[in-house]
């Protein structure tokens, strides 16, 4: 263990002290419920618990509850209250038993959608794209990081070797905390995220999951519990997740949240005519999805779309088979059967899913 990690408060608590307390029997009819939310930054997540005296069997059946938006970057101290809407329910991996884990969407006092609250509108263009059955699948890249910010397993005064042997890498000296994937690969699969896969990514201590196929809102919901997951997950071993899209400068690969996409007409025969349409659309609007692909409006995409480390540039669209430089990419096996799925590689890795989600939609399906 890196002397780092050795001073990290969490990895240095004795974890084995919490087992008596959490084996002990719940009061007849309650449940734990975190609830969870995205908070100002449009890019971390916040949660609190309450008991309840019930178990819900949807949403709906949850009370609205509130915080303090003046402490998560979403209002004033003078009116702090923002309000909690519960909008998807997930099993707790962490509590287990009837305890649930509590996806929301936030609302400023008067009703409206905070400013991070992406979902809103992402879920009405959902419903007006429905008949297409949108499928979205997201490959969620992220780093390990010692607590002081270094990548973890780095050495504290150089750097490893090349990148090279790190992708898909089995071994001590080219993976890092693969506890850490395997925890969150169970915990997620345990909760109902739908999860398809994991492997280590080609910088030392970056690993890449994946999440779909979902259709339409489910993207958004189970990437965003995906990620509380995962913080969760590292918080206990004393190790930070980042989901940024270039945690390290220089000739490193950054991270991203490459997205495949496909709609019915697209997964059936004679599809990849309707996906190269898809394609021409988005051609038009690249500066508009750029936009919508990070939560800076484009800046943090631009430490790493810079056209190197298998990226296209950002102020630059293409498509192609098969190239991982390019914007979009059609897989091989799509274009040899003619019909299937792109991957829109733009996505930073602190994207919102609902944002991209939403740009992506409303460009192929409602031809904005």
């Amino acid at each position: 263990m890196s002397r780092t990690l050795e001073l990290s408060p969490n990895a240095h608590i004795n974890k084995s002290l919490l087992d008596k307390y959490m084996a002990l029997p719940m009061p007849d009819g309650k449940i734990q419920a975190t609830y969870i939310w995205i908070d100002g930054t449009g890019e971390n997540v916040r949660c609190k618990d309450r008991t309840l005296d019930f178990i819900p069997q949807s949403p709906s059946d949850l009370p609205i509850w509130n915080y303090d938006g003046s402490s998560t970057y979403q209002a004033e101290g003078s009116n702090s209250d923002v309000y909690l809407h519960p909008v998807a329910i997930y099993r707790d991996p962490f509590r287990r038993g009837n305890n649930i884990l509590v996806l929301c969407e936030t609302y400023h006092y008067d009703g409206t959608p905070t400013e991070s609250n992406k979902r809103k509108t992402c879920l009405e263009v959902c419903q007006q794209t429905a008949d297409e059955k949108p499928w979205f699948g997201i490959e969620q890249e992220y780093t390990l990081l010692d607590v002081d910010g270094r990548p973890l397993g780095w050495p504290k005064n150089g750097f490893p070797g090349p990148q090279g042997p790190y992708y898909c890498g089995v071994g001590a000296d080219k993976v890092y905390a693969r506890d850490i994937v395997d925890a969150h690969y169970r915990a997620c699969l345990y909760a109902g995220v739908k999860i398809c896969g994991t492997n280590a990514e080609v910088m030392p201590a970056q690993w890449e999951y994946q999440v779909g196929p979902c259709e339409g809102i489910q993207i958004g919901d189970d990437l965003w519990m995906s990620r509380f997951l995962l913080h969760r997950v590292a918080e206990e071993f004393g190790i930070v997740a980042t989901l940024d899209p270039k945690p390290m400068q220089g000739d490193w690969n950054g991270a991203g949240a490459h997205t495949n996409v496909s709609t019915q007409t697209m997964r059936e025969p004679g599809g990849l005519a309707e996906i190269e349409r898809a394609i021409a659309k988005l051609s038009k609007h690249h500066e508009r999805h750029i936009r919508a692909y990070d939560p800076h409006g484009g800046k943090d995409n631009e430490r790493r779309l810079t056209g190197k480390h298998e990226t296209s540039s950002i102020h630059d669209f293409n498509a192609g088979v098969a190239n991982r430089g390019c914007s979009i990419r059609i897989p091989r096996g799509v274009s040899d059967q003619g019909f299937g799925y792109f991957e829109d590689r733009r996505p930073s890795s602190n994207c919102d899913p609902y944002s991209v989600a939403e740009a992506i939609l409303r460009t192929i399906s409602l031809n904005e």
